[in-house]
């Protein structure tokens, strides 16, 4: 299964924003470390994305005001990220790295971003980490090249997919299916094509029950998608200082094969990306995007 990374871009951050971006490099190396004993994966660097793939779903004029840093106070406070040329050379790469993770998933069943799952990106505003948008941008170029005509985007980070609602908002060739704590970032909620909103504290088993009540309702609603593309996010883990809901890392995994079962029973190939994940021990969020990929390389291989 091919890997794409774009870690090696290091951002110039404050220490308190250090933390979790780390845990990209440190889920590469645990690929590295593993590539002797496991055949399955296969690191790549992606291409960056060019201003006409980002041009597909954010404003021209916002793509030249963040790539020359002239994004004013307000817009950098909520991107949470001082600017630099390595934020949007590692934005411009995400967003890269999951439209040729979509290339590979359509030519071998699944793929994966090794980051990615920038859900809060506007059409013409960052927001929450988030610069250009990965999950839309994707879509729109596997459109754009012909390979596909319909796409599901399926959101389990623990946080709204506000950004990607806004990209895809009234066009029924995208379904955007988002599950997310409700009381959670944002605070104001965008409106998704099916948003299910889950309680603090929720845990493994309704959390799946959920799921897989949502997984059902999509695909039936997005009926004829040749293509998902999953945010894996490690947020709803217990252990996660932003999640706010109870997952274990045993209930993490089994959301991970509901969502590569229901997409191989319906012949989906499968695009994953990484998205968030905060909790105090990196070493629990590597564990948890490791077994995401673990469990897409076995179902592609089935």
């Amino acid at each position: 299964m091919k890997l794409f990374y774009c870690d090696h871009f290091v951002l110039p951050l404050p220490p308190s924003h250090r933390f979790p971006m780390d845990k990209y490099r440190r889920l590469r190396e645990r690929v590295e470390a593993g590539a002797g004993t496991d055949p399955r994966f296969e690191l790549h660097e992606p291409p960056a994305a060019s201003d006409a793939e980002l041009a597909r779903v954010h404003d021209p004029d916002y793509i030249r005001r963040a790539s020359r840093g002239e994004l004013d106070a307000r817009e950098l406070r909520a991107l949470g990220f001082p600017w630099s040329e390595a934020l949007i050379e590692r934005s411009r790469r995400s967003s890269g790295a999951t439209i040729a993770a979509c290339r590979a998933a359509l030519a071998e069943g699944a793929a994966a971003n090794l980051a990615g799952g920038t859900h809060h990106a506007a059409p013409a505003a960052a927001q929450g980490f988030c610069v250009f948008n990965d999950a839309a941008v994707a879509a729109r170029a596997m459109q754009a090249e012909g390979r596909v005509q319909r796409v599901l985007i399926v959101d389990a980070d623990v946080h709204q997919g506000n950004g990607t609602a806004l990209c895809l908002a009234g066009d029924d060739s995208v379904f955007t299916f988002s599950i997310h704590g409700a009381k959670n970032f944002p605070f104001r909620k965008e409106t998704s094509d099916l948003d299910v909103e889950l309680a603090d504290g929720t845990g493994d088993d309704e959390y799946l029950a959920a799921l897989e009540a949502g997984l059902a309702q999509a695909m039936a609603r997005a009926a004829g998608a040749q293509l998902v593309i999953y945010l894996a996010g490690a947020d709803p883990y217990a252990g996660d200082r932003l999640g706010r809901l109870a997952l274990s890392k045993a209930g993490l995994a089994a959301r991970d094969d509901l969502v590569y079962r229901r997409c191989a029973a319906a012949g989906l190939p499968v695009a994953v990306a990484m998205a968030g994940g905060y909790a105090d021990d990196i070493g629990d969020i590597v564990d948890i995007h490791y077994a995401t990929l673990e469990r897409a390389a076995a179902h592609a291989g089935r």
